[in-house]
């Protein structure tokens, strides 16, 4: 029996009671039909009656509950990004919200959700196939069932549309309330379409003449998903913020992708020399990144550095030790690599990371069990380890600035030097497709490579390109590409596609979280670090001051919703409106009055003055607007919590702290304190704090 896979072409016709969605290469597959406003969703034999046809799509992204109403999420337009093994990948290119309410009900705040959501959905780079699984990597896909309908063979962490789907998913399984309860139903499996987050290239090219397809498929984690000062650390649950998994393949004598477009600038495809008979060989190499795995921030004030909060190490334990059972169970042996300065405020973070890693190896637990499901496929520790459980964990610490300061990056050597027993233990997976069907695994990648910097960004990215090349190497020598002593580096039209794709992926990785691009890819890119870069990297970093400051807390909102971290409540039209600013008016005009003061100072000195006109009521008020200008601007940077933009639905605990803190210290300030109110009723995270409740 052959796995269902979701239907290609997806016809949907529309009245004002249902919204059908049928294919029409399957005219014998049942028509999904979701009734409005209701949301009920149901199956129908045959076509419906009464619908006028509205669009074909590419496939159902997923159904969202807002306040007011529910809206099924179809994407509309996608792009062919290239083919694995036959298999074409396709980009979201644009999405179409279709409300189950035929008359709108307006509110501020369902507006601005849709708003929030459709900017995630348009500024996020999301990757689809509708045979190939982009959720998992090539070696767990090689021991999954392939009978299995994709979206159940997807891996829970990187099905980034998992909760849009939580409806169509319920009715399947039969876990619908109500009406829509009528059992399993196995054909609703053709319209859920598994979407990957991160970043994808696929590239056909050669190295030595020998052509192949050279792929990187970063994954991004929909567990704690979030922004940069928004989003640190780890959750109760053992889910990190930033954590990415970035795949590497190459792909031999990949016929079933033919007509790719070829990058070599030395004619490989013309000089294709098949490697080993004519079987198809998928190489790959998986890492990891993620941020330290303890309860930690760093709270946005304005400053340019914001105020680091470490909890207590002991009261992380447990998170700590759900996040390593869970990598270890998926990657087996895993390294650790600390890339975070040893000196000034980051030592705090590095000091925290060596003491949780040290508490759980010396916790007497021996042996974590998985679920029987979770053991068949990821499991890579043999039975025979008698090694206690957190033995698997190695921690490497490297001082990356330190050693690189300078601009001495050919020094990051030093920290392959560390790794390399390791990199040859862990291996890679290689795997060769069976003529009969499947995968006869040749070997299997037994370690993983864990690395993190601060951000989990820049520093992170030199290093695992890094890594990348060395292990891509090692597998073309493996495979008779190379000769032992050779590098894939002396290919040098390779190495330019090479060095462009990781900084691509750095660039990507970096844009999802902090806003902006990688720092430090002139190096990933040139192999040098250069001035240019620099000033490149200095243009990067004030504009990442001014998205971390002023416009996250509305992206983190957008990470909210559509991965159900915060869900709308039914509340009443204008009713608890959540994205009023309520914060105290003199606190609101401050920014405002700072504006006014020095757009006036700037029009007074440079303005021509009129021969013999009286100046000095000009410069008494230019002098008082100078005077005010600068008290406005000392007053926002002192008390800079104020005027951060903060998450509005789920307002993490430290920033209303924060601004609580900084508004009892505004309420005390001897010039403008009796000014301001005097309760809690006047913080504008009043409100937010009864989100972050109903959350929890």
């Amino acid at each position: 029996m052959s796995a269902t896979l979701p239907f290609r072409d997806i016809n949907v016709h529309a009245s004002s009671t249902y919204y059908a969605f049928s294919s029409p290469s399957s005219p014998n597959a049942p028509t999904l039909v979701i009734d409005r406003p209701s949301g009920d969703l149901r199956l129908n034999d045959g076509k419906l009656t009464g619908g006028h046809r509205v669009s074909s799509i590419s496939g159902i992204l997923g159904i969202v509950k807002l306040r007011l109403d529910s809206y099924v999420i179809a994407i509309t337009k996608s792009q062919p990004m290239g083919r694995i093994k036959g298999h074409q990948i396709y980009k979201v290119i644009s999405t179409e919200f279709m409300p189950l309410r035929e008359r709108q009900l307006t509110d501020p705040d369902e507006q601005t959700y849709l708003t929030y959501l459709k900017t995630l959905i348009k500024s996020g780079p999301m990757y689809f196939s509708y045979s190939f699984d982009l959720t998992n990597s090539y070696q767990r896909q090689a021991q999954c069932d392939p009978n299995q309908p994709l979206w159940q063979r997807a891996d829970d962490r990187f099905f980034w549309n998992r909760f849009v789907c939580s409806s169509l998913i319920d009715f399947r399984e039969g876990q619908a309330s109500g009406r829509m309860s009528a059992g399993p139903q196995p054909a609703v499996d053709a319209y859920i379409l598994p979407v990957m987050f991160g970043m994808m290239n696929i590239t056909s090219t050669s190295v030595k003449g020998n052509a192949l397809t050279f792929v990187l498929i970063t994954r991004r984690s929909r567990h704690r998903a979030g922004t940069r000062y928004m989003s640190r650390g780890a959750d109760e649950q053992g889910h990190v913020s930033n954590f990415n998994e970035t795949e590497q393949m190459v792909i031999m004598n990949d016929s079933a992708s033919a007509g790719l477009t070829s990058f070599a600038g030395d004619e490989g495809f013309a000089n294709r020399n098949p490697i080993d008979g004519k079987e198809t060989q998928v190489l790959s190499y998986v890492q990891t990144r993620g941020s330290v795995p303890i309860f930690w921030a760093e709270v946005n004030n304005l400053h340019y550095v914001p105020t680091l909060q470490i909890r207590g190490i002991d009261s992380a334990k447990e998170a700590a030790s759900r996040h390593f059972d869970e990598q270890i169970r998926l990657y087996g042996e895993n390294y650790l690599v600390n890339l975070v300065n040893q000196k000034g405020r980051e030592k705090r973070v590095k000091d925290a990371y060596e003491e949780i890693t040290s508490l759980l190896q010396s916790s007497p637990v021996e042996k974590q069990e998985a679920d029987n499901k979770t053991n068949e496929r990821f499991n890579v520790i043999e039975p025979g380890d008698k090694r206690g459980w957190y033995d698997h964990l190695h921690y490497v610490y490297f001082d990356f600035h330190n050693e690189t300061k300078g601009l001495k990056w050919h020094r990051a050597q030093l920290l392959l030097d560390q790794l390399k027993d390791g990199l040859v233990a862990g291996g890679y997976f290689h795997g060769i497709d069976k003529p009969s069907g499947g995968v006869d695994m040749r070997r299997k990648q037994t370690a993983v490579v864990r690395t993190n910097c601060m951000d989990c960004l820049d520093r992170t990215n030199v290093v695992q390109s890094m890594l990348g090349r060395w292990t891509l190497t090692r597998q073309l020598i493996d495979l008779g590409v190379l000769k032992p002593g050779e590098s894939a580096q002396d290919d040098q039209s390779f190495e330019h596609l090479f060095r462009n794709v990781w900084a691509d992926n750095a660039d990507v990785v970096s844009r999802s979280y902090s806003g902006t691009g990688a720092l430090k890819t002139d190096f990933t890119r040139t192999g040098n670090r250069t001035r240019a870069g620099a000033l490149q990297d200095l243009n990067s970093s004030i504009t990442r001051y001014v998205r971390n400051n002023f416009s996250d807390g509305p992206r983190q909102d957008g990470f909210d919703l559509f991965l159900g971290a915060y869900q709308p409540d039914g509340a009443p039209i204008g009713s608890g409106q959540q994205f009023v600013d309520r914060r105290p008016l003199l606190v609101q005009a401050v920014p405002y009055l700072l504006s006014f003061c020095v757009f006036f100072v700037l029009i007074s000195v440079s303005t021509t003055r009129v021969p013999d006109s009286t100046v000095w009521p000009l410069r008494a008020f230019t002098l008082l607007s100078t005077s005010v200008a600068g008290w406005s601007g000392r007053f926002m940077w002192t008390y800079g919590s104020l005027y951060v933009n903060w998450p509005k639905l789920n307002t993490p605990q430290w920033a209303i702290e924060a601004y609580e803190d900084t508004l009892n210290k505004v309420r005390k300030d001897p010039v403008v304190g009796r000014f301001v109110g005097g309760g809690k009723g006047d913080a504008r995270l009043g409100t937010l704090e009864e989100g972050k409740k109903r959350r929890e």
